[in-house]
């Protein structure tokens, strides 16, 4: 016998055993509200998960021959969970995740995400929740600029201090750091991994639906 059905019966009889017919009546009605509700709860979507690879970005692999990393999404009901971890990167260094249109220059309407540490084995890991999936987009009716609704299906990670890689020799024939604005100063460096192994206009964001 189910648990549902047990319990069913347990207040079916004690209900009806101290008030009677009409508190028979009153049992069945709160057993189907019961049921009713235990229906509905057990009848929630499970959550889907998507996973993918980050790649190194166009030149990286000379300098840091290991770098890389795993995206997995988690949907909800209302948002989803992304979880980004990276490997093979300088110990103790910073990074910077962002969703972005492109997966390489110039990576089109870009959104800053969250930071990412390495440690002392040059692995790190962020967690963040807000909408990762096939409807993940930006719009600017006006103000400052003025853009369409745009989607962002692929992420990009770029070196916090622009010295590192510049130091690590990912930067042939520069003289100087190259400084982007991928960070909370806008003082970044290069771009290190990101989805570049999907297609421009498909990339992993949109394979994932709630």
């Amino acid at each position: 016998m189910s648990t549902t059905k047990s319990l069913t019966r347990r207040v079916l009889g004690s209900t009806s055993a101290k008030l009677g017919a009409a508190g028979g009546a009153l049992a069945l009605g709160v057993t189907a509200a019961f049921v009713a509700t235990a229906g509905a709860s057990t009848a929630s979507p499970a959550a889907s998960t998507f996973s993918f690879r980050l790649v190194p970005s166009p030149g990286i692999a000379a300098c840091l021959p290991h770098a890389g990393g795993r995206v997995t999404i988690t949907t909800g009901r209302l948002n989803d969970t992304m979880k980004v971890s990276l490997h093979g990167m300088p110990r103790g260094s910073n990074f910077d995740l962002f969703v972005i249109q492109v997966p390489n220059k110039p990576f089109g309407v870009s959104w800053y995400q969250s930071d990412i540490h390495a440690g002392d084995r040059g692995r790190g890991s962020a967690t963040v929740r807000g909408i990762f999936d096939a409807e993940t987009f930006s719009v600017s009716p006006g103000g400052t600029t003025t853009f369409a609704p745009t989607h962002q299906f692929h992420l990009g990670v770029w070196f916090n201090n622009p010295n590192l890689p510049f130091r690590l020799g990912c930067e042939p024939g520069a003289t100087t750091p190259i400084v982007t604005p991928f960070n909370g100063e806008q003082h970044a460096g290069i771009q290190v991994v990101n989805t570049g192994q999907f297609p421009d206009n498909a990339g992993p964001l949109s394979h994932v639906h709630r």
